[in-house]
């Protein structure tokens, strides 16, 4: 009995030493932010900008000569500073896990195969520590995803200063997730590795086929009863939700996307996409647009360019391919706030900077089809942007000073900056 009390004690110092910062207020005075280098999410820029806001939409983004400062309440003065869109964050279990050890917070798993009606929006949790560090950095905007079985579940959009899940929800749901099978492993024997079909691949494969096909059938028809799973899958046979494949050997990406047009479903998305830049025609023809796997990677096979996962970005862009950048992988919730500098990375390989911008902003917005609300600097867009002193992509220079979601001021103070400030004071002393 006494080891339990001590670990409540231990939680409720844990509790008292960090509260999360509340949600900002509801925006009730009209912003302007001026001087500013503007990246507009679109692939622009504008020097010398004013970003106008007023009841949580953008009302002018351009040129300050163009603006009547005198119609809004507040004017910021970003002389010399960066104006971007809220980076989004696609494919996260941010929300989902707080400490990977501990069984009891690792959410983004469920039991079962095929399990489409699992939304994550449920799970979500917005009183993570981890969320301020990711904020902190410019990240204002998730997808949250769960993981695990062959169909892991729907995936919600959500913002990063939300009361509850149901406050954070942007889209209670945008898709599905399929994990489509490896169809080859490596095996070694005597030294010598080589890659041989997996045994399972086909019955899985049909497996697939036959989920696909009966809830098809159930969407098209006439329910007498209501078939939870089923039910889950009519958003992708009529357009309104994206079928998000995680797959990245070539063989793999071929089928899915052979798959899609023998299902008739319209949107689909390939997640991780290592070999994706191998079948860009096929890709473009479909209108399959790809999630690319996290930058910071090693290459997954000997015979790849040492430095493949940093120029990936740039290999997709002059193909014409529809991209943007993920972070799936070890530790991905707190590595979620590097989302900006895999950006950076890509920029060294290649890509160039505003499409790199554009790879977390206004590219993701369209694959997540919310491109009508967020990902650009756009008129009656949300105003959910933020203002660094330097350039957002440079972990040298990303200095967040001011960040707005649906043109609410949220407070950027986390964990990490009160720990620094405390041990800062004592070595200053």
């Amino acid at each position: 009995m006494k080891k339990y009390s001590i670990l409540l004690i231990l939680c409720v110092v844990t509790v008292l030493a960090w509260a999360q910062p509340t949600p900002g207020p509801k925006q009730t005075k009209s912003i302007l932010i001026v001087g500013a280098t503007a990246h507009m999410g679109n692939g622009e820029v504008v020097e010398d900008s004013a970003i106008g806001f007023k009841d949580g939409i953008i009302k002018y983004a351009g040129p300050q000569r163009g603006v009547n400062q005198a119609e809004y309440d507040e004017i910021i003065d970003a002389t010399g500073k960066h104006v971007y869109p809220g980076f989004i964050a696609p494919n996260s279990t941010l929300g989902l896990q707080e400490i990977g050890a501990v069984r009891a917070t690792r959410d983004q798993y469920e039991t079962g195969t095929f399990r489409p009606n699992v939304r994550s929006i449920i799970a979500f949790n917005t009183e993570s520590e981890v969320t301020p560090t990711v904020r902190t950095n410019g990240v204002l905007i998730g997808q949250i995803t769960p993981r695990g079985g062959i169909i892991s579940g729907s995936s919600s959009i959500v913002h990063f200063d939300g009361w509850n899940w149901e406050d954070a929800a942007i889209e209670m749901v945008d898709g599905v997730h399929l994990n489509w099978p490896y169809v080859h492993h490596r095996h070694s024997q005597h030294g010598k590795t080589e890659f041989k079909k997996r045994k399972t691949y086909d019955q899985t494969k049909q497996e697939i086929i036959r989920f696909f096909t009966e809830a098809k059938a159930y969407c098209e028809g006439e329910q007498e009863i209501t078939e939870v799973k089923y039910e889950a899958m009519c958003g992708l046979f009529n357009g309104e939700h994206r079928l998000y494949v995680h797959a990245n050997d070539i063989k793999q990406i071929t089928e899915a996307v052979h798959f899609k047009r023998a299902m008739g479903i319209e949107h689909m998305v390939i997640i991780g996409g290592y070999d994706s830049y191998l079948v860009t025609d096929l890709l473009k023809e479909n209108n399959v647009s790809v999630m690319i796997q996290r930058v910071h990677s090693l290459p997954r096979f000997d015979q790849d360019d040492v430095d493949l996962p940093y120029k990936l970005p740039a290999l997709l862009q002059e193909a014409g391919v529809l991209f943007c950048i993920e972070n799936a992988g070890d530790m991905e919730q707190m590595g979620t706030r590097n989302l900006p500098f895999y950006g950076g990375t890509a920029v060294a390989y290649g890509l160039e900077y505003e499409e790199a911008v554009m790879a977390m902003t206004l590219n993701t917005a369209i694959i997540l089809g919310v491109d009508d609300r967020l990902g650009s600097l756009e008129k009656e867009k949300d105003a959910t942007l933020f203002i660094s002193t330097g350039d957002a992509l440079d972990m040298r220079t990303n200095d967040v000073t001011h960040a707005y979601i649906q043109g609410r001021a949220i407070d950027l103070d986390n964990r990490q900056l009160q720990l620094y400030r405390k041990y800062k004071a004592k070595y200053d002393n």
